[in-house]
């Protein structure tokens, strides 16, 4: 019986562990969070591959998806023509304010920003040309389960 026991606790916790291999396995992610009525919406990117979850007011929703190559291209354009990796960000308080989050792990525009704090004036455009190209990829591609 033990064994038994021993053996349904071992798989609990290996699918347990393998089930956030998605939120940390990733080469780019973007994430909106906060506010007065919380929002949580993650995109996360690993090549082609892509995942999305959003969580707002007892809604919840996933999907996984692939984008073209075409669309990649254009998220690294995008942010390699606006100097992603130069963004400034701000250090003023800003609470309850819904936040974005942008991090890349990987090629020339590595690197982790936040307008959490806000950012800085000169750098405003930059940053929201950025995001317009990451709501894109999710206004194109995510059903309107939302």
């Amino acid at each position: 019986m033990k064994r038994i026991i021993g053996i349904l606790f071992a798989i609990i916790v290996l699918v347990s562990c393998n089930s956030q291999k998605v939120y940390s396995n990733f080469e780019i992610s973007y994430s909106k969070n906060g506010g007065h009525v919380p929002i949580y919406e993650n995109l996360l990117i690993k090549g082609n591959n892509v995942h999305y979850s959003f969580e707002s007011q007892r809604k919840k929703y996933k999907q996984s998806f692939k984008i073209s190559d075409e669309d990649l291209k254009n998220l690294n354009n995008t942010l390699f023509q606006n100097n992603f990796r130069k963004i400034q960000e701000d250090h003023k308080k800003i609470y309850d304010n819904v936040s974005v989050s942008i991090n890349i792990k990987k090629g020339v525009n590595e690197g982790s920003k936040t307008d959490a704090s806000s950012i800085m004036e000169n750098y405003k455009s930059n940053w929201t040309n950025i995001t317009n190209v990451f709501q894109e990829i999710i206004n194109n591609n995510v059903k309107n389960n939302r």
